[in-house]
C-alpha cells in the first residue's frame, strides 16, 4: 500500500480512517476481555478451592505469556506483517475468551487452576500479537502526532474498560458463569472479518537494530519502568479491588462493576486532550511524567487509606482517588510512547515499520510485566497484610518511578546548558554565508 499517512489539507487520509476503525475495535474488545473477570471471577475461584495467591497468579500469568509473545511478535513484524498479525491475534483472543466460560463445569482444585492457565497463556499471546502490530501500524499512519492518535483511541479502551466490569457483572448475576464469555468472544469472532477487509497494509524492511541496543539508551530504561510502574498499578486492582469493596462496603456483585467506572472514565475523557498537549508542546512531556506518576503514588496511598494516615474508608473517597488515579495514569502514561520513539530516532535507528516493530513489542512487553507484578503481588499482599497496606505497598512503584524521572531530566537539562558555549562558534560561521 502507498504511504498516503500525510495530508496537506489537515484532515485523516482514508488510510487512517481505516486504521483508526480497526484500532478503536481492538482496544474495545481487548479491554472487555480484561476487564470482565474483575466482579465475579475471584469469588468463582474461590468456590473451586483456589486461594487468594493462586487467583493473583492466574491473573498474572497472562501477562508473562504476553511479554514473551510481545518480544518475538515485535521483533518480526516485517516477517509476519502487521495486518496478518493484528487478524490472528484477534481470532485466537476470541477462541480463547470463549473456552474461558466453559472452566466452570472443571473438576475443583488443581485441574481448574491448571486449565485456567492454559486458557489465558493462549489469550495472552494472540492479545500480544494484536497489540504490538497496532501501535505499529498506528505509528506509522500518524508518524507526527502519534500521542495525539493513541489519546483519542485510549477512550475505546476505556470504554471497553467501563463497559466490561458491569456487563461482565450483570450478566454473571442473571445467567451464570459461561454466558459473559460467550458473549463476548462471538462478538470478537464478528470482528474478525471485519478487520481483515478495512485494515490497510504497510509493509517495510526488516531492519539490523535490536531490543538490546534500545537498552544501551538510559532513557529507555526509565520509560520501561514507567510503563511497568502504570501496569502493575492497574492491573493490582484486578484481584483485590473487588473483594475489598464487597467485604468493607457490602456491595452486590453487580454493583462492583460500577465502581471500576472512576478509574475507567476519567482515564478515557482525559486521553485524549493530554495526548494532544503531549503532541503539540513535546518539552512538557517531562512534567506530565513526573507529575503523573508521583500522582499515581498518592492515590494509592489514600486508595485504603493506608492506616497511617488515620482517615477513614469510605465509599464516596474510594470512588473519588480511583477518579483522579485515572487521570495521573494518563498524564504519565500517553507521554511514553513518543519519548521512546524519538529516543530511537535520536540514536540513529532508521524510521520504518521494523524500528516500530521494536518499539510497541518493548512497550507491550513492559506492560505485561507490570500486569504479571500487579496481580500476584496483589493477591499475596492483600492475603498477608490486607488492601490497605498492600495498596500502599504498590503505590511505591511509581513513586520511585517519579523520583528517577525528576533525576534524569534535571541531569538532563544540565548538560543541554553546558552546550551552548561551543555550538555558537558554528552556527556564526553559517549566519556569515551568504544567503544567495
Amino acid at each position: 500500500m502507498s504511504d498516503d499517512t500525510t495530508n496537506n489539507t489537515g484532515r485523516f487520509t482514508r488510510s487512517q480512517i481505516l486504521t483508526m476503525i480497526s484500532t478503536a475495535s481492538l482496544n474495545f474488545c481487548s479491554m472487555i476481555c480484561y476487564s470482565i473477570l474483575g466482579p465475579f471471577f475471584p469469588q468463582e475461584a474461590l468456590k473451586k478451592g483456589v486461594s487468594n495467591t493462586m487467583i493473583g497468579l492466574i491473573f498474572g500469568c497472562f501477562a508473562v505469556f504476553n511479554f514473551s509473545a510481545s518480544l518475538i511478535f515485535g521483533k518480526y513484524l516485517v516477517n509476519f506483517g502487521p495486518k496478518f498479525m493484528f487478524v490472528t491475534g484477534l481470532f485466537v483472543s476470541a477462541c480463547a475468551t470463549i473456552l474461558f466460560g466453559f472452566l466452570d463445569k472443571a473438576p475443583d482444585g488443581t485441574i481448574f487452576i491448571v486449565l485456567c492457565f492454559v486458557v489465558r497463556a493462549v489469550d495472552a499471546i494472540g492479545f500480544g500479537a494484536s497489540i504490538t502490530s497496532s501501535f505499529s501500524i498506528l505509528a506509522k499512519a500518524f508518524p507526527n502526532n502519534i500521542a495525539t492518535a493513541m489519546g483519542s483511541l485510549e477512550i475505546f479502551t476505556g470504554l471497553g474498560l467501563v463497559l466490561g466490569p458491569p456487563i461482565g457483572g450483570l450478566l454473571y448475576q442473571s445467567f451464570g458463569y459461561e454466558i459473559p464469555f460467550i458473549s463476548i468472544g462471538c462478538f470478537i469472532l464478528l470482528l474478525v472479518p471485519l478487520n481483515y477487509f478495512i485494515l490497510p497494509k504497510y509493509d517495510g524492511l526488516p531492519s539490523t537494530d535490536s531490543f538490546w541496543t534500545l537498552f544501551t539508551f538510559p532513557k529507555i530504561w526509565l520509560m520501561c519502568f514507567t510503563i511497568f510502574s502504570l501496569s502493575s498499578s492497574i492491573s493490582f486492582l484486578d484481584p483485590t479491588m473487588s473483594l475489598f469493596v464487597i467485604e468493607k462496603f457490602h456491595l452486590k456483585v453487580g454493583y462492583v462493576g460500577l465502581v471500576f467506572l472512576g478509574l475507567a472514565l476519567s482515564y478515557s475523557l482525559s486521553s485524549p486532550l493530554l495526548g494532544l498537549i503531549s503532541d503539540r508542546y513535546p518539552a512538557l512531556r517531562k512534567w506530565l511524567l513526573i507529575v503523573g506518576s508521583i500522582g499515581t503514588a498518592l492515590c494509592f496511598f489514600m486508595l485504603g487509606p493506608v492506616p497511617i494516615f488515620h482517615i477513614e474508608s469510605k465509599l464516596w473517597l474510594f470512588i473519588f482517588i480511583l477518579v483522579l488515579d485515572g487521570f495521573c495514569i494518563g498524564l504519565s502514561g500517553l507521554p511514553v510512547y513518543p519519548e521512546m520513539l524519538s529516543c530511537a530516532y535520536e540514536n540513529g535507528f532508521e524510521e520504518g515499520l521494523s524500528t516500530l516493530g521494536l518499539i510497541s513489542g518493548l512497550y507491550t512487553a513492559m506492560w505485561s510485566s507490570g500486569s504479571f507484578v500487579g496481580p500476584t503481588l496483589g493477591g499475596f499482599l492483600s492475603e498477608k497484610v490486607h488492601f490497605e497496606n498492600a495498596a500502599a505497598i504498590q503505590g511505591l512503584f511509581p513513586l520511585v518511578c517519579g523520583i528517577f524521572l525528576s533525576i534524569f531530566y534535571i541531569y538532563e537539562s544540565y548538560k543541554k546548558s553546558r552546550r551552548p558555549s561551543i555550538v555558537p562558534a558554528k552556527s556564526t560561521d553559517e549566519e556569515r554565508t551568504p544567503l544567495l
